[in-house]
């Protein structure tokens, strides 16, 4: 069905949700159960690292882009360095994760990564995600569980939409740039049973020029229903989705330009860079638990299209008519997971096990063009891929006594590729390859409100599916080696999570992190290819603290140390790795219903990290603070004001070394260095109505 088709129907039922008289024929009597504030307490997870996110406390946040409620995972840094419908970019404990290699995500059980995307492997696009509606996020770091896969050795993060508002909403925001936001979301219970059939339903527009010279006149439209009967026990659920967007883009522009003052901050080079994406996704998930046990099963059904055209080098491969590209992909996904937990005890002791069974099928059509003003003049590559992951699961869980409990696993992973190099035949090729991957935890305490963590994993990453099966570069004609399909990773960690002081949750991770070969981007060709293995370790310390009922803090801070494993690898002199983030902070003061006012203040930091494996050019820190203040002005309506980047701060989203040419008959510039700017200050206004 088509995107616009399904937003219709969406539209319809949203208002129709929205309006409908929400009490059904009898009474309804719903129990409604408040959480803490915090639920990372003593006793709650299997690592140190590991937590939940409440959805509520995402509505005291301010956010400049939807992607950026996952910089609530502590350590984790979300931006930018190309227009804002573009997937973000993403960082965690020293990996440039571009936009989502190593860091898995799933919305309402639907896998956001990519593989073998036409930008970059395991591309995450959350700008479909709608942050009102979020009820949780589960995160995990490191390779250490058996439920999660692929991209997922860095870390991984399952958010989980609400299944009914306990209000319906229409949200507009105006703000800075021309940015214009409407929402307009409700729910309504389909019988009197305070556990049967709900539906809610959510249409968002949304557009914006942005700061840069050349408007950004990013479009997006979205639509959402999540139909759910039952509960957290026994229950199902349906959730449907369609997205579209498209927008102008302002990429990475040279340092140089920027500090002589030949070109302004917010500038373009080429001012035709932009892209266009839909995504169009079903998935159902039904769920059983009682005494013995418990059951889940999923399935799910995407969509997916891109178009991207970007140009980052200028003039340096085609100085006769420039280096934009287009790289285009049309996909469609289907897969599906089920499971099982016994709950029985082994010699007398309390234990639970779990199998389970995941698999994915990718059709996908993939490929490069050059381009000139979007004209495509020369393809570069045209490839049909079929891609198939399927992954078995056991893990088991035993308490020892009262201060042990253990967590071991075994997870088993095959990726099947074909593709048909349609430009380049001699690509073309099928491939088969697998991974073991065992997991071990030892959970000791508590003692004092205190946990002991102990954490072993293997994990991998899964390659782009060209490469692995290519034998000569599409753009020099030149032999290259394949890649594996699948790159390991091995993890450890230590950790400890205590609740001493009261009202603090406070936890410390020592962890390490080997990967046999990183995946770097290309920006001249539009490709990724694989770089030595790397050695990472570093220290997290994260602090959420409940000072009264109005007064919530939180002060999170990471330091990581990132190499590769040989010194001069990947031909190149020293062993830094470009773009690896060694220090992240974020310090967060939330106020809470004093009155009719809410209020939250935020403050991030993030170090200065190395563009060249010699370290000899580095980005510079940025700290950046953001404020959002809101009043019930009445029962039913709230007047909000964000301000972002709240000081004017200038600094970088993203740098990178790069070689450029300026002009077709100007010298290429070697190891220079190209920037997108961060946003400057914006001032957001937003009215709610509850009805």
């Amino acid at each position: 069905m088509h995107a616009k088709t399904i937003l219709a129907l969406i539209a319809g039922s949203a208002i129709w949700s929205a309006y409908a008289d929400e009490t059904p024929s009898g009474p309804v009597q719903r129990v409604v159960v408040t959480a803490s504030h915090y639920i990372n307490g003593v006793g709650t997870s299997d690592a140190a690292s590991q937590g939940t996110i409440v959805g509520y406390l995402l509505d005291d946040i301010p956010l400049l882009r939807p992607g950026e409620i996952m910089e609530n995972v502590p350590g984790l840094v979300v931006t930018q360095h190309s227009g804002d419908g573009k997937a973000n970019q993403y960082f965690l404990r020293g990996y440039n994760l571009d936009h989502g290699t190593d860091f898995a995500t799933f919305v309402d059980g639907l896998p956001v990564n990519m593989p073998t995307n036409a930008h970059g492997q395991g591309y995450s696009d959350l700008n479909f995600l709608i942050p009102e509606l979020v009820q949780k996020i589960d995160y995990q770091k490191g390779p250490y569980f058996a439920n999660t896969g692929d991209f997922s050795s860095a870390g991984s993060a399952h958010v989980q939409y609400k299944d009914h508002l306990e209000d319906n909403i229409l949200n507009m925001t105006v703000g800075s740039h021309d940015y214009q936001r409407l929402l307009l979301a409700g729910s309504h219970a389909l019988s009197a049973d305070a556990d049967g059939p709900r539906l809610m339903t959510a249409l968002e527009g949304l557009q914006t020029n942005g700061p840069w010279t050349t408007p950004e006149h990013l479009h997006k439209l979205n639509g959402l229903f999540k139909l759910t009967d039952g509960n957290d026990q026994n229950g199902w659920s349906v959730t449907g989705g369609a997205y579209t967007a498209h927008w102008t883009s302002t990429d990475q522009v040279p340092l140089s330009l920027i500090d002589s003052g030949q070109i302004g901050r917010f500038d373009s080079l080429n001012p035709s860079d932009g892209g266009k994406t839909t995504r169009d996704f079903l998935t159902s998930e039904w769920h059983f638990h009682d005494a013995e046990g418990y059951s889940k099963a999923m399935l799910y059904g995407e969509h997916y299209n891109l178009r991207l055209w970007s140009d980052f080098t200028f003039f340096e491969q085609h100085p006769d008519q420039g280096d934009q590209f287009e790289q285009f992909e049309q996909r469609n996904v289907i897969g599906g997971e089920i499971l099982h937990g016994w709950h029985q005890h082994w010699f007398g002791l309390p234990s639970t096990t779990e199998i389970g069974t995941q698999i994915r099928h990718d059709d996908i059509g993939i490929g490069l063009l050059n381009t000139a003003d979007r004209i495509p003049y020369a393809t570069v590559s045209d490839d049909g891929v079929s891609e198939t992951t399927t992954g078995t699961y056991l893990q088991n869980t035993l308490t020892w006594n009262s201060w042990l409990r253990s967590l071991i696993g075994v997870r088993l992973d095959t990726i099947d590729v074909n593709v048909n190099a349609k430009a380049t035949p001699v690509n073309s090729g099928s491939q088969t390859d697998r991974k073991v991957s065992p997991k071990l935890s030892l959970i000791f305490g508590p003692w004092y409100k205190t946990e002991i963590f102990l954490n072993y994993g293997k994990g991998f990453h899964s390659n782009d599916a060209r490469g692995v099966t290519a034998q000569i570069d599409p753009n020099s004609g030149e032999h290259i080696d394949p890649v594996p399909a699948l790159v390991g990773s091995v993890g450890e960690e230590i950790g400890i999570r205590t609740q001493v002081i009261k009202g603090l949750q406070s936890s410390l991770a020592l962890w390490r992190l080997n990967s046999d070969s990183e995946l770097v981007y290309n920006a001249d060709d539009g490709t990724l290819s694989p770089n030595g293995a790397s050695r990472r370790y570093g220290l997290e310390w994260n602090n959420h603290m409940i000072v009264n009922q109005w007064l919530l803090l939180d002060a999170d801070m990471a330091w990581t140390h990132a190499r590769f494993a040989d010194d001069n690898a990947n031909g190149d002199i020293g062993n830094h790795i470009p773009n690896a983030v060694g220090q992240v902070a974020l310090l967060r003061a939330t106020l809470r219903h004093i009155g009719p006012w809410s209020a939250s203040w935020e403050t991030r930091f993030i170090g200065s990290y190395p563009l060249s494996q010699d370290n000899a050019l580095k980005a510079p820190s940025a700290t950046v603070s953001n404020i959002i203040i809101k009043r019930d002005l009445s029962p039913q309506i709230q007047l909000s004001v964000e301000g972002l980047n709240l000081f004017n701060k200038r600094f970088y989203d993203i740098a990178y070394e790069q070689d450029y040419r300026l002009t077709p008959s100007a010298p290429i510039i070697p190891n220079g260095i190209t920037v997108h700017p961060g946003e400057p200050r914006q001032i957001r206004i937003g009215l709610q109505l509850r009805f």
